[in-house]
């Protein structure tokens, strides 16, 4: 990319109306690869929104290494969060979420269950990472509350990334994988460690963009191989999910499908009607009562 002011390479001219990749997203500015490896500073075309990383995209150049988006192609999947206001996307054609969470700080256990629902509905494979698996009195506690979590089928990978990163590389081949989590869990420190001239490519970036004031909110894909690749995504607080109806909801919680359906009522919540297969089961114990508390304050986040 050189210092940031030209991204296309010189001497070969770009055809008009060819398709590229979406890998980093500022806003409303994109940079965009093309299948020679040559890299546009993008804008969009009109009013067009909702433009994610990891999108194939429609583009003219309208420059020397710039170029307008005029269409996104059909997606495999997309990965968004929501509130009654707004969608927030964080990346299309992605084939696995990987929900890093750490030791210490502590995580958000509603923050994780949102990131598995999200994942659930739109069919993508979730894995759990543990960060700063060093800190061997914290790491026992934060392994116990995913104990719950690894029962449900969901892989759980350990490390401390400043360390050894090696445990996570094999659940990343094949796979085009989004980082997400919550501040402070230490996605950067696995980039980094995955892709030690990531930190260069971000000055960049910042360069390209003639500003630094997008780098803690953009969202950035890398090339582990040909056929592996990474997002990274800016930490998050919160993950709405607005835009998911309840019965979309209980049947992303993956220890209620056995039991959907079989409730006395058709329109059941499972909240306190008579008669609920999954009320029943949780009273049983074949549903861990954490999830189902989850599940009803998400229900009640809908209704409220």
């Amino acid at each position: 990319m050189g210092n940031g002011k030209r991204t296309d390479r010189p001497g070969k001219p770009l055809a008009q109306g060819q398709q590229g990749r979406v890998v980093a997203a500022f806003g409303r500015r994109f940079l965009v690869e093309l299948a020679d490896g040559a890299v546009l500073d993008c804008v969009s075309s009109g009013k067009k929104r909702g433009i994610a990383c990891g999108d194939r995209v429609g583009l003219k150049l309208t420059g020397p290494g710039q170029g307008v988006i005029e269409h996104v192609v059909a997606r495999t999947s997309l990965l968004y969060r929501s509130d009654p206001f707004r969608t927030k996307v964080i990346a299309a054609n992605v084939t696995q979420v990987v929900v890093v969470l750490a030791a210490v700080p502590s995580f958000y256990e509603d923050l994780l269950n949102r990131c598995l629902i999200a994942a659930e509905s739109t069919h993508i494979r979730a894995l759990i990472v543990l960060n700063k698996c060093d800190l061997t009195e914290e790491t026992e506690q934060a392994r116990e509350q995913l104990r719950l979590y690894r029962g449900l089928g969901y892989p759980l990978v350990e490390l401390s990334a400043k360390r050894d990163v090696g445990p996570l590389r094999p659940h990343l081949e094949g796979h085009t994988s989004v980082l997400v989590g919550q501040s402070g869990m230490g996605k950067s420190s696995i980039i980094n460690a995955l892709l030690p001239e990531a930190a260069a490519e971000t000055r960049e970036f910042s360069q390209a963009l003639d500003s630094g004031r997008h780098t803690t909110t953009y969202t950035r894909l890398y090339h582990l191989d040909r056929e592996s690749h990474i997002i990274d995504s800016p930490g998050l607080q919160e993950f709405g999910l607005h835009h998911l109806r309840p019965d979309e909801i209980d049947h992303a919680f993956v220890e209620f499908r056995p039991y959907l359906g079989r409730c006395k009522f058709s329109n059941c919540r499972h909240v306190s009607e008579p008669g609920c297969a999954v009320r029943q089961a949780a009273t049983e114990g074949r549903i861990n009562g954490r999830r189902l508390a989850a599940y009803l304050r998400l229900i009640g986040a809908k209704t409220a």
